[in-house]
């Protein structure tokens, strides 16, 4: 090995080393290469989970109170008793808001203090039908959203919905 090749990977060592604290990465000794290190959630924040919404299909929460807000995860068309994909863009715009709507309720918000929300839509050809279901759903409450097309949804849904509510 070359001195400089030596000094780099001391000096990754010795840096890695003093902020392994807050670091989800360590630096192991004897190989030299980098291994998760376990991590727990903070204090401050709460995990919100309820069977009257479908589960998390990943390593993910349902949704997250971090202070005064509430971070609700994309929520698919999932029935939660049957666990079956509903068929059709209405009944899947229909199902995704009713999990919302479960989680938001579990978490200690109502659909009222939704402040943002994001749509994913597998073709934007469906924001007229989806846009419909929403307004519905949402009343005279307009809470700010964007709704984008993309590629490819879990289990090749056509719609998803996530949103960020006030717990105030």
């Amino acid at each position: 090995m070359t001195r400089g090749y030596v000094d780099a990977l001391l000096m990754i060592r010795t840096a890695v080393s003093l902020t392994t604290r807050t670091n989800p990465w360590i630096l192991t000794n004897h190989t030299r290469r980098f291994v998760p290190r376990r991590m727990s959630t903070h204090p401050s924040l709460t995990i919100v989970s309820t069977s009257d919404a479908p589960g998390a299909i990943g390593p993910y929460s349902q949704a997250i109170k971090a202070g005064d807000l509430l971070f609700v995860s994309g929520c698919i068309p999932i029935d939660p008793k049957s666990g079956e994909i509903v068929e059709g863009i209405e009944e899947q715009t229909a199902q995704a808001l009713k999990n919302l709507i479960a989680v938001v309720n579990a978490g200690g918000s109502e659909l009222g203090k939704v402040v943002k929300t994001t749509v994913f839509l597998k073709n934007m050809n469906d924001f007229v039908t989806v846009n419909g279901i929403y307004a519905a759903a949402f009343g005279s409450h307009k809470p700010a959203r964007s709704a984008v097309e993309v590629a490819r949804l879990p289990k090749d849904v056509l719609v998803e919905i996530e949103c960020i509510a006030s717990l105030k």
